[in-house]
């Protein structure tokens, strides 16, 4: 396939696009900058200038390909305004993209968090997280799937909260980058609270299988650890970095404090089984060993 690729040069997507290319696809990368289309170029990949909030780039982006995985994100989390803008533009990019897509059959795949649901490891069965602060991101998420109905191949790949690569991306990183700027590896409440989490290059190929062989209107979970208690990752962080580890405020971590806080493990049993996907890279606590002081 032909694939438009959006959020191509970020840490998840670039991981995609060496997987698409490695397995034979070709791929149109969306870019926002000089750097990140020479980065896009250097990959393989074919550069589409153009940001989120460029609707008209992205529609005709998906019009010359043969399907669309859709990674583009600001995560800006700096206050509850910027979150709300970055949800907003993420959520007409999902729309356009999908209505471009219409009774085509071709695969749209996007992405989305994993559900938290009291007392268990959340499964792709239970229902997307639509409230909260990112909440708007699951609901364009479910627009997008619902597009099954007007004939869009469109599925749903659910990241845990730290999709990691040599110690760096998602709540772990943010956790890292934190510690770094205020002198202490902290955590939020008891830290017994358990986070899920995946290498980029293993949620690299679910994405390519999910564009490959997803059913319409389904989701799936790109999940290799089930749950680490975030007391452990902050002990790994503040041994690496050589700062103390403590609890600290659940504003400490901004706007998304309170999905900090919750404990939140996650199974891919069905998606490891369905979709022959079976992650191999190293674990998220042994991935932060890379860290450097």
């Amino acid at each position: 396939m032909h694939v438009f690729v959006t959020g191509g040069t970020g840490l998840i997507g670039s991981a995609a696009v060496a997987e698409l290319l490695g397995n034979g696809h070709t791929v149109l990368a969306l870019v926002r900058s000089d750097a990140s289309a020479l980065a896009a170029e250097k990959a393989g990949a074919e550069p589409l200038r153009g940001g989120l909030g460029d609707l008209d780039v992205l529609r005709a982006g998906a019009a010359r390909t043969d399907g669309v995985i859709h990674l583009a994100f600001s995560n800006d989390f700096s206050s509850p305004e910027a979150l709300t803008r970055a949800v907003e533009d993420e959520s007409a990019a999902i729309a356009a993209l999908g209505e471009e897509l219409v009774g085509s059959d071709r695969p749209l795949v996007v992405v989305s968090g994993t559900p938290a649901v009291p007392d268990r490891a959340s499964v792709e069965t239970d229902g997307a997280v639509t409230d909260g602060p990112v909440g708007g991101r699951g609901r364009a998420v479910v627009a997008a799937l619902d597009l099954a109905a007007r004939g869009v191949r469109s599925s749903a790949v659910r990241m845990p909260r730290t999709v990691h690569n040599q110690g760096d991306g998602g709540f772990a990183g943010l956790m890292t980058q934190i510690a770094r700027q205020t002198g202490v590896s902290g955590y939020p409440g008891d830290g017994t609270q358990r986070w899920p989490a995946v290498h980029a290059l293993d949620a690299a190929t679910l994405l390519r299988l999910a564009l490959e062989n997803a059913p319409a209107g389904t989701s799936w979970h790109a999940v290799a650890d089930e749950g680490d208690a975030v007391r452990d990752i902050a002990t790994v962080i503040g041994r690496r970095l050589g700062l103390p580890v403590k609890p600290v405020p659940e504003e400490t971590f901004g706007p998304i404090g309170p999905i900090f806080a919750m404990d939140q493990p996650s199974s891919s049993a069905h998606t490891q089984q369905a979709l022959d996907w079976h992650p191999t890279h190293p674990s998220l606590l042994e991935d932060l060993e890379n860290l450097q002081p």
